[in-house]
Parts: C-alpha cells; structure tokens; sequence
C-alpha cells in the first residue's frame, strides 16, 4: 500500500527542480555586462570597487551565516549521537555551503550551545535555523551581483528543503 502525503524522496525532487529552476533563471550572468560595456557604456574603477566590496561583504554575511548553521549542526549530532542518520548528510550540505562561500579558507566556527530538550526539540531548532539562513540569503538575492545571487538563490532553496525535512524527521524523532 502507498504512503499518501508528501514524501521525503518527493520533497528532494521538487527541492532539485525548484534549485534547478533557480540557477536557470538566474543565468544571465557578466556576459551580458561585459557586452554592455562594450557597447559604451565602460564600468569605472570606481564602480568595479564598489561592486567587489558588495560581493565581498555579502559573500562574508552568508559564510557566517552558514557556518553558524554548520556548528549547530555538530553539536545536535554530538548531543545527540541517535540524530546521524537523518542530520548527517544534511550537515555534509552545509558544509558544502560553506566551502562554496569560501573556497579554500577552512573557516572554522564556533560551538552553537542548543537550548532544546531533547533530540526532537533539537532537530526544530535546527528547522528554524535553516528558515532563518533561507531568509537571509533570499534577502542578500536583491544586492548580490548575478554570479553570486545565483549562488544564493540555490543556498536559499536548499536551507528551504532542509528546513522542510528537519520538521518532518522531528516528528519521527523520539524525545
């Protein structure tokens, strides 16, 4: 007999459409710039200053932003050791996030204390931290330059389906 209801095998394939559909939308990218500079209209130094120090300091509000769910994330599975199935892989994407953020620094986070009480009320924390990271990196879309906001429109949508299948792995979690 089939299970009715949503699924977490359906929720990944939207979560990869919905992810899939962002960075296709999203794909006009310097191309378009360059030619437009090209057609008269030169970006000054100045300008190319302003744009790296945006790209930069938004670049570095998400790392931290992501790190922050990347400690928690270690320490629900320290407290918590029952928790690794279901968070385990959840966090290697995190982590992923990170390194995408900041390629070969090996940033280092601090220790996330949880206030929960118990594994179940841990994995909600953990699904309200990844809809408070969602936000966050939907909010940067409108500052962000094309390359990087294509960038945070998948960190967005993947803390999206995260945050989904953390409040339903909750449910199953025994306190």
């Amino acid at each position: 007999m089939r299970r009715t209801g949503t699924t977490r095998r359906g929720a990944l394939t939207a979560t990869g459409a919905i992810a899939l559909g962002a960075a296709v939308a999203g794909c006009t990218s310097g191309a378009d710039d360059q030619a437009g500079s090209r057609k008269g209209s030169p970006r000054t130094a100045a300008d190319r200053a302003s744009a790296d120090l945006t790209d930069k300091s938004l670049r570095t509000s998400a790392l931290h932003t992501s790190g922050a769910l990347l400690a928690q994330y270690e320490h629900v599975l320290r407290a918590y050791p029952s928790t690794a199935a279901g968070l385990s892989p959840l966090r290697d994407a995190v982590r992923a996030h990170t390194k995408a953020l900041s390629p070969g620094k090996g940033e280092h986070f601090g220790l996330v204390r949880s206030r929960a009480d118990g594994p179940a009320a841990a994995v909600r924390e953990l699904a309200a931290s990844e809809r408070g990271a969602a936000d966050a990196h939907t909010a940067a879309l409108l500052k962000a330059p094309p390359e990087l906001a294509r960038l945070l429109a998948s960190l967005a949508a993947a803390a999206s389906a995260h945050a989904y299948l953390l409040t339903e792995l909750a449910k199953e979690t025994t306190a």
